[in-house]
């Protein structure tokens, strides 16, 4: 996790405003539990408190969470934990949270645990990056993957394209669990 925490402790790489697509569905969603996989510097996990959420936010790396609780006003609901995922140093608990979201982090086997820590009524917002044409890479989904991890679920938004604030193409989606 150096190379995260160097990463972090760059100013430079502080990325400050929270994905448009979670600032989409948490304004239409009540406040609940919410859980912030591989949260950084916890764009996401600040918002979702300022909007009345409690939030758990997790993160491998510890220069990020040390950032999210620094940045964290007086008051605000944010669990953050040092993590590795990928060790299974977290586990997320059935059906315990209102809404989990993962924004540019991919742990293909962590889907059924995502699926089943979202509430009945729930909801998943994510986007994840998408495979390129003729590239191998393990850190992106092929097309249309996304979306069938979530089959039987409804799909309220779903996209795979290359956004304005992005430069690759990724899988978009905002999915509520019956």
């Amino acid at each position: 996790m150096r190379d995260w925490d160097r990463h972090y402790s760059e100013q430079a790489n502080a990325i400050s405003e929270p994905s448009p697509l979670l600032v989409q569905v948490a304004g239409l969603l009540p406040p609940g539990r919410a859980l912030d996989l591989a949260c950084g510097a916890g764009r996401h996990a600040l918002h979702l408190a300022q909007l009345g959420w409690r939030v758990t936010a997790v993160d491998a790396s510890a220069e990020a969470i040390q950032r999210l609780r620094s940045a964290s006003p007086a008051g605000a609901q944010i669990d953050a934990r040092v993590a590795d995922l990928t060790a299974g140093e977290f586990q997320i608990e059935p059906a315990a949270y209102d809404l989990i979201c993962d924004f540019y982090y991919l742990q293909h086997e962590l889907f059924e645990a995502i699926r089943e820590g979202v509430r009945a009524g729930g909801t998943f917002a994510g986007a994840i990056h998408v495979r390129l044409p003729g590239r191998e890479s393990r850190f992106a989904l092929e097309t249309g993957e996304l979306r069938k991890y979530f089959n039987g679920w409804k799909i309220l938004y779903y996209s795979e394209a290359v956004e304005a604030e992005e430069s690759r193409p990724s899988a978009r989606i905002i999915a509520r669990r019956a």
